[in-house]
């Protein structure tokens, strides 16, 4: 005889960030702490500085791009984003009230 076993589970919330990921995300945001450096094969790359590294100067690489203004424009989208994350950490926001 076989058994089956079935789970259902809902949230009533997105799961919340921890510390180390809104560090992460606080990190992120500045552009302070981000770099493009070129490629051998001419392409730019953009990383950001390790926040946890051990080592004095770590970078993390995020995206290749074929230009410079394309590099600088994903790392502030990137930026953007990061803040869009760390707004919503805050807790929900209030759009509209009614009587």
């Amino acid at each position: 005889m076989t058994y089956f076993y079935y789970k259902t589970s809902s949230w009533n919330s997105q799961p919340q960030p921890n510390e180390k990921q809104i560090n992460l995300w606080n990190h992120v945001a500045k552009k302070s702490n981000w770099r493009i450096v070129q490629l051998p094969n001419g392409y730019y790359q953009t990383e950001y500085l390790d926040p946890e590294s051990k080592e004095k100067e770590k970078w993390i690489d995020v995206t290749r791009r074929e230009t410079l203004e394309g590099a600088e424009s994903s790392i502030d989208g990137s930026i953007e984003h990061y803040q869009k994350k760390l707004e919503y950490t805050k807790g929900p926001k209030v759009v509209k009230t009614f009587k």
